[in-house]
């Protein structure tokens, strides 16, 4: 996979995460800037599935081909499930949701790279 591309997703997800936890301190639904913070994850996210699709088309195969595939759908799925799920609770505890959602990602950011390397 790119180096780059995955430390930016993992970056942009903690910084949301850390984001999203200031605000369920503060006891703060989920609001507009935080999805919009969470739609420039998902931007991200869809890059980084165009490249690993190109790179599955045109390199190296993984060992472990269906979890790295799934890994892949799994990081666009997340965040749009975890935010919509949060958006109709509207609640403090819904921005522990997408809070939670963004940690998911860098773990799927780190085994897709594990699974890519093998």
């Amino acid at each position: 996979m790119v180096d780059g591309l995955a430390t930016a997703v993992t970056v942009v997800a903690l910084l949301l995460a850390a984001w999203a936890l200031i605000e369920v301190i503060r006891g703060r639904a989920p609001h507009r800037p935080l999805l919009a913070g969470v739609a420039a994850l998902e931007a991200l996210l869809v890059v980084q599935a165009v490249v690993g699709f190109v790179k599955l088309a045109t390199d190296r195969t993984p060992d472990e081909l269906a979890t790295f595939v799934g890994y892949l759908i799994a990081s666009l799925i997340i965040l749009p499930v975890g935010y919509f799920w949060a958006w109709s609770e509207k609640n403090r505890s819904a921005t522990a949701v997408v809070g939670v959602a963004c940690l998911v990602i860098p773990v799927l950011v780190v085994r897709m790279n594990q699974v890519w390397s093998a």
